[in-house]
C-alpha cells in the first residue's frame, strides 16, 4: 500500500514524495510585482517537497486582485521566477507555477486604465479590497465580458504559460478555485449569460476546460494540472448543484491526460456567510470525485499527517497538498518521516514584508 513516502509518478516526472506544498500566498513580490533572492530562497528551502506548487501568479495585469502578489507575464517577472526554479532544482526539487486571474476579486486601482474587473456577469462581490496603497474600500461592481473579452484572456494564459516555460518551470496549475475567474464562470450563483459561456453546466463550464486547453497547447496536457474547490465558498461564490457542476468539469478533465487534478476540501469558513451557516451547503470531499478521475488526484485543505495517510491508504487521494504547515516548517516531509514536532505558524507574518515569518522558520537540528 503507497503512503506518503512512497514515489509517484505525475506526468513525465517521478517525485520522491506524496507531500507536496499547496500554493500559498505570500505578498512578497516586489514593486514590480516580480520574484527575487529571497523568494528564491524561500522555495529552495522547502525543495523537499514531492512537488512545490507556487503561490497565485497572476497572468496579465487585468488578472491582479491583490497588493504584493507576483505576476507572471512581464520580462522582469520571468527572470526573478528563473531565480526560484534555479534554486529548486538545484536542490533537487520540482515546482509548477499556479496561473491566476482574479476576476471580480479586484479594483480599478488595479486594472490596465482604471478599468473595471472581469467577469462572467456584472456583478459585485461582498466586503472590502485591499488597495495598493493597502487602504479598504468596498468592491467595485464588475464588468461582464464580452466574447472578445474571454479571447484575450485565453491568449494571455497562453502567454503566461509560455513565460512560465521561459523561467524554468517543471508544468503550470491552472487556478480554478477559491471564487476567482474560472470559479466566477462555473458557479451559477455569480454566472448569469445567457450565451454559450452561462446557463447549462456545459456553458458555464467552458471557460475553465478552455483555460486549460490554453495551458496544454504550451505545455502538453501531462504538464498541466488543474485546482478546484468544489466546497468552497470564498469570494461569495454558490452553485445551486455542486455535485453536477463540478462532476462534470472533473470528468470533462478527466479525459484530457491531465498530469493532475488538486482538488480541495472544505476549508475553515467555508459554507459560512458573515458568521452564520449558509441554508443548504453540502460540503464535498474529494472522495466523491475519485471515481470520477482516473488520473492523479491531489487533495488538500487542514489536513494532519494521519488523515493525509488515510487518503492515500484507501485510494481516495493519491497525493495531499499541505500549505499553513509548509509555511512554518521548510523541512515538513523530513519531520514527518522521523515523526518530529513541528513549527508553530505565526499568522501575523503570513502576508506581511521581509524574512520574517518567510525564510526564519527553523530547521530540524
Amino acid at each position: 500500500m503507497p503512503d506518503l513516502f512512497t514515489p509517484i509518478t505525475v506526468g513525465p516526472y517521478t517525485l520522491p514524495n506524496r507531500v507536496f506544498m499547496a500554493p500559498c500566498t505570500r505578498c512578497r513580490a516586489d514593486a514590480d510585482l516580480a520574484q527575487g533572492p529571497l523568494n528564491a530562497l524561500y522555495y529552495a528551502q522547502r525543495a523537499g517537497a514531492g512537488l512545490i506548487i507556487t503561490e497565485a501568479t497572476q497572468i496579465s495585469q487585468a488578472g491582479i486582485g491583490y497588493p504584493g502578489t507576483p505576476g507572471i507575464h512581464t520580462e522582469k517577472q520571468v527572470a526573478g521566477w528563473k531565480l526560484v526554479t534555479d534554486a529548486v532544482h538545484a536542490k533537487g526539487g520540482r515546482v509548477f507555477a499556479q496561473l491566476w486571474h482574479c476576476g471580480r476579486v479586484s479594483h480599478h486601482a488595479f486594472q490596465p486604465g482604471g478599468g473595471a474587473p472581469l467577469s462572467s456577469s456584472a456583478t459585485t462581490k461582498p466586503g472590502l479590497v485591499t488597495l495598493p496603497d493597502y487602504s479598504k474600500v468596498p468592491y467595485p461592481t464588475a464588468k461582464e465580458m464580452t466574447v472578445d473579452d474571454i479571447r484575450a484572456t485565453m491568449a494571455d494564459y497562453r502567454h503566461a504559460a509560455e513565460c512560465a516555460m521561459r523561467a524554468g518551470f517543471d508544468g503550470v496549475e491552472l487556478h480554478g478555485a477559491n471564487g476567482y475567474l474560472p470559479d466566477q464562470f462555473l458557479r451559477d450563483g455569480v454566472n448569469r449569460r445567457t450565451d454559450t459561456y452561462g446557463g447549462s453546466i456545459e456553458n458555464r463550464a467552458r471557460f475553465h476546460i478552455e483555460a486549460t486547453r490554453a495551458l496544454a497547447e504550451v505545455w502538453g496536457a501531462s504538464r498541466v494540472g488543474v485546482r478546484l474547490s468544489p466546497s468552497g465558498t470564498f469570494g461569495d461564490v454558490r452553485d445551486s448543484d455542486p455535485k453536477a457542476t463540478f462532476g462534470y468539469v472533473v470528468k470533462t478533465l478527466g479525459a484530457m491526460g491531465l498530469a493532475y487534478l488538486h482538488i480541495m476540501e472544505a476549508m475553515e469558513g467555508d459554507g459560512r456567510n458573515d458568521g452564520k451557516p449558509i441554508e443548504g451547503y453540502e460540503s464535498i470531499p474529494a472522495s466523491y470525485f475519485r471515481p470520477m478521475f482516473k488520473g492523479t488526484l491531489i487533495t488538500n485543505a487542514g489536513f494532519t499527517k494521519e488523515k493525509a495517510e488515510t487518503y492515500i491508504r484507501v485510494g481516495w487521494a493519491d497525493a495531499v497538498a499541505f500549505g499553513v504547515a509548509f509555511i512554518a516548517n521548510p523541512d515538513l516531509p523530513e519531520r514527518f518521516r522521523r515523526g518530529a514536532a513541528l513549527n508553530t505558524p505565526d499568522p501575523a507574518t503570513f502576508y506581511t514584508p521581509g524574512e520574517k515569518g518567510y525564510t526564519d522558520y527553523p530547521f530540524l537540528g
